[in-house]
């Protein structure tokens, strides 16, 4: 039925059938059967035959404008599942919580000043429940932070694109030992049970036969940040996030034995997005080329007397 929509279309268009045979490249009986057809189909004449050429009678010029509605939704249809058409429509992005900042709507303007067709609707969830959304169809894409070996379940793709080192961190006034023994008697202020990176620390601290006090648990990094500046607590930060916001000279880094956290950041979708996986390929490629320039030398571990370290030199010049 499609084809012969088509063809009405093209003969309202032309004014005529012959007009249309040569818009359609056919010929004009070939236009007359499909028109015909259109009529049995529907049960209803579509064409004033009493006038030379003919024309769309009353019933004809309704069907036309359902037809035209009709074919464009199809072809909205088509572009929406090619992977060759120009992204266009809503991309559902989600964010681990510790990839929730701010820093990361760069590659977010990027894309949809590239592709102004496209939309985006962000979340920011526990891995787990992305996951979830992703499987149930609700998102399309996610961003997350995997242990190291480890991909998302299975029938989900995993694109891992680089690595985000974790900090341990405590306020600029703070007085503990980068020890596993002060750490294990320190208030910890982190995300709440469900994260990976926090299952990861508790489990390297029990090991040592420590069982931290956790005095808040806290979604956001942002507000875990001013927990840990206040003297609150200790936290667990990525270290980008830390440079990124200026907040070495407001907190100490301390870097326990034997502990070097560095999650996998993860681009991971449920299958074929159609045109809309060129939109989610210029993601990763802005994900990723932020997260590599983020990965520099470790901050300077801040020594117990609060003095910057650039201080420290000119003080010893002296």
């Amino acid at each position: 039925m499609f084809n012969d929509l088509h063809a009405l279309v093209e003969f309202a268009q032309a004014g005529s059938i012959a007009g249309a045979a040569d818009r359609l490249y056919r010929t004009p009986s070939a236009i007359t059967r499909q028109l015909q057809r259109l009529e049995a189909e529907l049960g209803a004449e579509l064409l004033d035959r009493s006038t030379k050429p003919p024309r769309l009678n009353s019933l004809g010029s309704r069907v036309l404008e359902q037809a035209r509605d009709l074919l464009l939704r199809t072809e909205t249809l088509k572009s929406l599942t090619s992977s060759h058409a120009e992204p266009h429509g809503l991309l559902r992005i989600g964010l681990a919580h510790p990839l929730a900042e701010r820093t990361l709507i760069d590659p977010i303007l990027a894309l949809t000043e590239k592709y102004p067709k496209v939309r985006v609707r962000l979340v920011s969830e526990l891995t787990g429940e992305l996951f979830n959304r992703l499987l149930s169809g609700e998102l399309d894409v996610a961003g997350v932070l995997l242990p190291e070996g480890k991909n998302a379940p299975p029938p989900l793709l995993t694109n891992i694109i680089a690595r985000d080192r974790m900090e341990i961190v405590q306020g600029a006034a703070g007085n503990l030992d980068g020890d596993w023994k002060s750490l294990g008697s320190a208030p910890w202020v982190l995300n709440p049970p469900g994260c990976p990176l926090r299952a990861r620390l508790l489990d390297r601290m029990e090991r040592d036969g420590f069982t931290p006090m956790i005095a808040a648990e806290v979604h956001n990094m942002h507000l875990q940040l001013a927990f840990v500046q206040s003297g609150y607590g200790v936290g667990l930060l990525p270290a980008r996030f830390i440079a990124r916001n200026r907040s070495m000279d407001t907190v100490k880094v301390l870097r326990p034995p034997s502990f070097d956290l560095r999650p996998a950041v993860a681009i991971v979708r449920a299958g074929q997005l159609g045109a809309l996986g060129k939109a989610v390929e210029l993601l990763e490629h802005g994900f990723r080329q932020l997260l590599e320039a983020a990965d520099t030398p470790k901050p300077v571990t801040r020594h117990r007397t609060g003095v910057p370290p650039n201080r420290q030199k000119s003080q010893s010049r002296k």
